[in-house]
């Protein structure tokens, strides 16, 4: 099985890039910049590669483009903390351009790699939940993840024809640089469950937006 992997760097993406590789998965990590751990996990590591970057996108996944995928993970992502009083509009634009563009980008990008039987999956929040949002702030991310799960639902309509099946998955609330280590869960417990609900994706579950735990979350 080819896996395709972005933000493999860090966090829940090295996470994925280590339980993929541990179950003889051939693993594409790519990165703005490479790690020591990364490097030393025994996977195809692409550095270079800006999702924020749609001019040059294309040329910079151009080592993917003999490699039939079989999952391809959008997991870059960034996490600004607005609020009311305190925000920065170009902080909210570069969200909106990683977290809900770049995963769009991407998936177009590799679409000619991917066939029937392929799974996309999109790492997005539950901060993007209209339905679920009871604490406003983090205006950016809350904004950015929303449109990604909009996005989301509209490839799996546009895929199932193809085949090809979309997951939209919350990690929870995990222990990486992103939130300063706060978190319920470490990495490798969270990529376990994400690894799970992939699994257990198909056609028939696309476009469905789920909590790792398998919760099914309200839009």
């Amino acid at each position: 099985m080819n896996v395709v992997i972005t933000g493999g760097n860090r966090g829940i993406g090295l996470a994925l890039a280590k339980q993929y590789k541990a179950q003889g998965a051939k693993v594409y990590a790519t990165c703005r910049n490479s790690c020591d751990d990364l490097n030393s996990a025994g996977v195809n590591v692409i550095s270079g590669v800006d999702v924020s970057q749609p001019d040059t996108l294309a040329e910079q996944l151009a080592p993917l483009a003999d490699v039939n995928i079989d999952l391809l993970i959008n997991n870059a992502g960034v996490l600004g903390r607005e609020s009311i009083e305190d925000w920065d509009p170009n902080t909210i634009d570069y969200q909106f351009r990683v977290n809900a563009l770049g995963p769009l980008l991407v998936t177009q990008t590799l679409l000619p790699n991917l066939a029937s039987g392929s799974k996309v999956a999109l790492i997005t929040s539950r901060m993007g939940s209209m339905a679920d949002n009871s604490s406003g702030n983090y205006y950016g991310y809350r904004m950015s993840k929303a449109a990604l799960n909009a996005a989301g639902v509209s490839l799996a309509n546009d895929l199932k024809p193809k085949g090809i099946a979309v997951a939209l998955l919350h990690p929870g609330f995990v222990q990486t640089d992103m939130v300063g280590g706060a978190g319920d869960i470490d990495t490798t417990t969270c990529a376990e469950r994400l690894v799970e609900r992939i699994a257990e994706l198909s056609i028939e579950t696309t476009g469905r937006f789920v909590h790792s735990n398998g919760e099914t979350l309200p839009w």
